[in-house]
Parts: C-alpha cells; structure tokens; sequence
C-alpha cells in the first residue's frame, strides 16, 4: 500500500471491529430484514416498510446492492427480491468478507439461534473472532443456579475468571438497565449478598431474570475492574429501552476519577449524540477509548460528519473501529464501507492544508486497527 493513493490506502486497510454481534444464518421474512433497520423501536413496526426511507435504508441499496450483483440505488423491490435468491447465508457470506474486517471481537450477550455465533462468524467471513463477555449475562445465569446468595460474591468472580480464560474483553448494559446517573462506588460484600438476596426472592414470585440492580451492576463492573481487561460501556443511542439522557458518558466522571479504575481500558461504544462528551473523556482519562459505530450505520450520508466529530478531541491512539452490526449482514458492511468513506473524505480533505500524508496514513492505522490490536492483546 505504500505506494497507493490515500483513498486507495483506506480502501485497502484492514480493519478489526471491536464492538460486533453475530450476523443472520437463518432465512426470514422481509418485515424480519425491515425491522433490524431500526435501532430504536424493539418492538414489530407497524409499518416496517418505512426504514427503507431512512438514511440506512439508502445506504443500503447504495453501498450494498453491488455486493449482490445488483446496480446501486436497486429499488426495495428489486433488492429485496435477489437477496432471497441469495438465501441468507450467502448474503452473509458477501457482506462480510467484502467488509475487510481481520477479527471480530463479538459480544456474545445476544446469542440466539437466529444468529452465528463466532464459529459461525469465523466461517462466513474468513476471518478471526474473539469473545466479549457481557456481565448482566454471567449474572443473570448465577442468580437461577446458586443455591444461597451468601455465595453470590465468590460465585461470580470464579465464574467471571473462567469465563474470559478465552475472552478478549468485558461488557456492561447499564446504560439499558439503570442508566449512568447511579453510585458505580465498589460495594460491600454484605451490600452485594442482599442484593442477591433480594432478587432471587423476587425471581421466586415469577419475576423476569433481566438484571436492573445498581449494586449487582457495580459489582459485576468492579469484578470486571480487577481483572484490568478492556472494559466496554454502551453509550448514548440504542433502542428505546433506555433513557437517552441518561447515557452520557459525562455521569461517568466518578466512577472513571476512582483510583482503581485508572489501569482498566474503558471503552465507551457507540456514543452518539454524545460523540464530543466521549472523546473529551479519552482527551481527559489516559484509560478511556472511544467509537462511533452503530451511529456510522444509521447516519448513512450524514456519516462523515459524525467521524469527523470523533476525530476532534480525543487522542488518535484512543479511537477504535466499530460496526455493532446485528442481524442482517449487511450492517457489518456498510460499517465498514461508510467508515472508509468517511475518512476518505475527512481526513483525505485536511492532507497538505492541515496534515501530512504520512501522518493521515499513520493515523487511519492506528484507528482500523492498530488500537484495538494493543489495548485488547489480540496476536
């Protein structure tokens, strides 16, 4: 690649999505494909036809429709017609070996049958994958199958241990469960057990398993904190599930200015809308890294605005690649196609006025895929 053109260098780069989900194995029906287009709603859309009038809608049949043999901008009808020809393991297939994507690092909290785990991902795609651990999961596992909750606290950390012996990286859903406004200070031993205690009576009256307590969730994220392994947080948007205001990572100022937190990668996903208050917190914390993927998908052509966004004020070597793609493959992709696009055009337009080629190039490495090699240890 050196001697490449710079848009020819980011078309080339190999990239290492550090935050991912496993993409569609089995065929499903077209309102099943329409409603994994809108990150939002969690619930059937009555008018699931709608999210092909989106930016990730055309998005999609822009950057997509050649993956399948088909002219860009193919109507809904068109696309939607030749992807079932395809069947939807083959689509996956396309998708994500076009991607360019070397390793997925796949947080498997929402493994389900539809969906490849990362055998499956590994497959399709070509390349190599690598487990995030979600620890709302490891929690919600235990609490149906520990017998006292006095021995809930030496319970999750063997678990959490044996866990992540083949795992890259940990994960919390706090932003869904209870949001960052909260006390994320390490709790006591004796706080944790009646907590435990608490929820397995409350399991008992028929209650859903989902994990919403704070003091289990600090306890899971403390544990976590211990063992020193990149830690991920989801941030800002997502599914209506959460309070949106809630999620800026700003309310993590106390919990990120604790001493025992200093030598823990965090890493704060997604973040949009609150892209400038993240990377102020990896300008402001040597331990905190930042993404914006998921956002990149569902921004479309707005795209190079929000990457240039990140590219503000946070540290170069604290900005990582991600798709947070789920389900259709498409998602993993169009990630990555709307990244290189949008650093094509933002960083390609600021060569010789604001920075050398050299430096533009050093710089794309570092964000694709230099970062996450170093902080997640990755061979």
């Amino acid at each position: 690649m050196a001697g490449a053109s710079f848009p020819d260098f980011v078309e080339q780069v190999s990239l290492i999505d550090h935050h991912v989900h496993g993409a569609f194995h089995a065929d499903g029906d077209e309102a099943r494909f329409q409603n994994s287009l809108n990150e939002g709603n969690n619930q059937p859309l009555t008018n699931p036809e709608d999210t092909y009038n989106t930016q990730i809608g055309l998005a999609i049949r822009r950057w997509c429709s050649g993956i399948l043999d088909l002219p860009r901008h193919a109507s809904p009808a068109e696309y939607w017609s030749r992807r079932s020809e395809l069947a939807e393991l083959e689509v996956s297939r396309r998708m994500t070996r076009a991607a360019g994507v070397s390793d997925w690092l796949i947080d498997t909290g929402l493994t389900t049958a539809d969906y490849l785990g990362p055998a499956g991902m590994a497959d399709v795609s070509g390349g190599r994958t690598h487990e995030i651990v979600r620890l709302e999961v490891v929690a919600e596992s235990l609490i149906q199958e520990i017998a006292n909750p006095a021995d809930y606290v030496e319970e999750f950390g063997q678990r959490l241990q044996n866990l992540t012996l083949s795992a890259v990286g940990v994960k919390t859903v706090l932003a869904y469960r209870a949001g960052f406004d909260q006390n994320l200070s390490r709790p006591t031993p004796a706080a944790v057990t009646e907590a435990a205690r608490r929820w397995q009576d409350n399991l008992g009256t028929g209650m859903n398993t989902k994990l919403t307590d704070v003091t289990l969730i600090a306890h899971g994220i403390h544990a976590a904190v211990s063992m020193k392994l990149p830690l991920q947080f989801h941030v800002g948007f997502g599914d209506r599930d959460l309070d949106l205001h809630k999620t800026n990572p700003l309310y993590l100022l106390d919990f990120l200015r604790s001493p025992e937190v200093r030598d823990t990668p965090i890493m704060l996903l997604h973040c949009y809308p609150f892209e400038r208050e993240a990377g102020y917190l990896a300008h402001a914390f040597e331990n905190v890294y930042i993404d914006v993927g998921l956002a990149v998908n569902f921004t479309g052509s707005r795209s190079p605005d929000l990457v240039a966004r990140s590219f503000e004020l946070a540290p170069f070597t604290k900005i990582l690649y991600s798709s947070d793609a789920f389900g259709p493959a498409e998602l993993h992709y169009l990630g990555a196609r709307l990244w290189r696009n949008a650093v094509t055009k933002v960083v390609g337009g600021w060569i010789d006025d604001d920075w050398s080629e050299a430096d533009a190039r050093r710089i794309v490495q570092l964000v694709a895929h230099d970062n996450a090699r170093r902080v997640y240890a990755l061979p």
